[in-house]
């Protein structure tokens, strides 16, 4: 039982930071592709704006491979978990996923109006990467609380 659980937080720490990157991406891309059909030039420019929510899935994916770590599924046989041990797997998986989701989504939000701010005045990318990257700062928070949770857990 306790394995499955700790795959379960896994999963979720993955799939959801990927789903709000996947979000977060489309709204700042479909933005951009409008002012890129006017002035294909701007590319350089927005290209740092489009990617940036795309992060989370990586804090994600970073998390869940420090958790398949701790559950020894990487390279040999997986440790022997108890359902508390499961448990602590599983929530400790919990501040990336829905910190990744939800700050993914709206960096996506505010990349996009960060890309409008540039096509207008390409002189303040800087400033539109700056508000986005203060989104950025809460899915950090939710990496590094996932990570110290985990490293707290003794099995």
């Amino acid at each position: 039982m306790g394995l499955w659980l700790s795959i379960a937080g896994i999963a979720a720490a993955v799939a959801l930071a990927g789903i709000g990157s996947a979000i977060g991406i489309g709204l700042v891309g479909q933005a951009s592709a409008g002012i890129l059909s006017e002035n294909p030039k701007m590319f350089g420019r927005l290209i740092i704006l489009i990617a940036l929510p795309g992060t989370q899935g990586i804090y994600g994916f970073v998390a869940a491979f420090l958790a398949m770590v701790k559950a020894g599924l990487l390279g040999g046989a997986p440790v022997a978990l108890t359902s508390a041990n499961g448990w602590q797997i599983f929530f400790a998986c919990m501040p990336i996923a829905f910190a990744g989701l939800v700050s993914a989504i709206h960096q996506g939000k505010v990349c996009a109006a960060g890309a409008g701010l540039v096509a207008k005045q390409p002189g303040e990318t800087g400033r539109a990467l700056v508000i986005g990257v203060f989104v950025e700062f809460y899915a950090v928070l939710g990496l590094l609380t996932t990570i110290f949770l985990l490293t707290g857990i003794k099995l």
